[in-house]
């Protein structure tokens, strides 16, 4: 669990990132997820997109991914939310909060 020092910095962190995800009107699709868990993998913060012609409320797909991902809920804004999980390379972890 965050704090709200530690979730402030990854909003901030998150700000200067493009979202590295979009999830369309296919919704969320094995493929979406395993794509999701790799970049958290190998960059620790991840910003998706939720498309137009998805029908997905972006809090509670957040919720669900982080929870099936073992990552943590930074915020969601719009149709963009953000994870993050530390990387499981203690070696290459960028993220240290």
């Amino acid at each position: 669990m965050l704090t709200g020092k530690q979730r402030s910095y990854l909003k901030k962190l998150a700000m200067d990132i493009e979202p590295a995800v979009n999830i369309g009107k296919a919704d969320l699709t094995e493929t979406v997820i395993r794509a999701i868990d790799d970049y958290l993998e190998a960059h620790e913060l991840v910003k998706v997109k939720i498309q137009e012609g998805s029908l997905l409320d972006p809090k509670e797909t957040c919720n669900e991914l982080a929870e099936m991902l073992n990552a943590e809920f930074v915020q969601a804004i719009g149709r963009k939310f953000v994870l993050f999980r530390p990387s499981s390379n203690i070696k290459n972890r960028k993220i240290v909060i």
